[in-house]
């Protein structure tokens, strides 16, 4: 199946059953899956107005009980940012799923990109964290929304599932395992009584425990800052606690959240970062630059949000020069040249969208970083 299709049945794997979305091009294929699957399992798919509708209609849908998800590309994303804030705010666990396109405006509906990813990131305003994750192919788009969705249950934080077109239309082998051998985390709801539970006081994880409406429970959401019961306070110590506490139930947890996957980097003098479809087209490049005798390996970036700081500065410490492969002209490659604080060169073999990486692009970025070093 493609990686649109292989999404929705991830999703239905990890339990979800309620979706909100809008047609947007090339995102559209996952929830035309879901309209015609999701009643089969008890579920619901709504077709909203628009993208502000979709992002705040799930949200409505986690608190009645259920797990939700919206699907979108570039233009649809920006529009939902405002929403993804408050999910952040009222620490409503869901997941936004963005099949990225060219841009910016509405761009290249049909063609592929890669630079929404600082948007994920940065795109609503104020301080907060996120988890976002990057599949590159279409088997992991069905693992991977099942990891999504437990991230954004365990940490009560919206999950950001950044897909690219080609990996949505990609057709490959899809293997679903049995439903009693995938591992699905369950919503953390509470068992202390109505007259004990405080909706936002935080466990030693600093999660707080979910109720959903109906229950009996008295349930106060509000996207302004708020006290462990939800309730408006307007004090400068009440920002710092609660937006504190937002930040580090994700920053504290990182190496927890991490995943990465590296291939022959210990022996490497280069080491190129890529994520989701650049990952796959690096690979050759990667070949061809040995061939040159360039020892070069690959550090794939699956989870991009949290940024894996301390990995990247390992790598700098150990003189290894950085080659940051993306389709976009330069968003994660700030963060690597970041955390490699000027002590190895980090090159950007940046490319546009509209189509992929040329294989010979990043061959010559790697000869060029080799070359650097001496």
């Amino acid at each position: 199946m493609d990686g649109d299709h292989a999404c929705c049945e991830g999703a239905l794997a990890a339990g979800c059953r309620f979706v909100a979305g809008y047609p947007i091009t090339p995102s559209t294929a996952v929830v035309e899956r879901f309209a015609r699957r999701i009643p089969r399992v008890g579920g619901v798919f709504i077709q909203m107005e628009d993208e502000l509708a979709s992002s705040i209609a799930i949200q409505g849908a986690v608190w009645a009980g259920k797990k939700a998800m919206t699907v979108t590309s570039g233009p649809g994303y920006s529009l939902m940012m405002e929403h993804i804030g408050l999910a952040v705010m009222t620490e409503c666990p869901c997941v936004f799923v963005n099949v990225q396109r060219g841009g910016p405006s509405t761009g290249l509906p049909t063609l592929p990109g890669q630079a929404d990813m600082m948007q994920a990131r940065w795109g609503s305003h104020g301080d907060y964290e996120i988890i976002a994750l990057c599949p590159d192919s279409p088997q992991e788009c069905f693992d991977f929304m099942i990891d999504a969705f437990n991230l954004s249950e365990q940490y009560r934080v919206p999950v950001m599932f950044m897909m690219d077109e080609c990996i949505g239309h990609m057709i490959e082998k899809v293997t679903i395992p049995e439903a009693d051998k995938i591992d699905v985390t369950p919503r953390n709801y509470t068992k202390l009584p109505p007259d004990q539970y405080l909706p936002f006081k935080p466990a030693e994880n600093m999660v707080p425990e979910m109720v959903k409406a109906g229950d009996g429970y008295r349930i106060h959401v509000t996207g302004l800052t708020h006290d462990y019961r939800g309730y408006p306070v307007m004090s400068a110590d009440c920002q710092e606690e609660l937006v504190h506490r937002l930040v580090n139930k994700i920053n504290r947890n990182e190496e927890k959240i991490r995943h990465i996957i590296a291939t022959d980097i210990e022996d490497a003098d280069v080491v190129v970062i890529a994520y989701g479809i650049t990952a796959r087209v690096a690979v050759d490049a990667i070949a061809l630059a040995r061939k040159q005798g360039v020892k070069v390996g690959l550090l794939r970036l699956v989870v991009v949000w949290p940024f894996p700081e301390a990995v990247i500065r390992d790598l700098a410490n150990k003189g290894k020069a950085l080659v940051m492969a993306e389709m976009n002209y330069g968003q994660i490659y700030y963060e690597v040249e970041r955390c490699a604080q000027g002590k190895v060169p980090v090159l950007l073999a940046g490319h546009g969208g509209g189509d992929v990486h040329k294989t010979e692009a990043i061959a010559e970025k790697i000869v060029e970083a080799n070359k650097c070093l001496s």
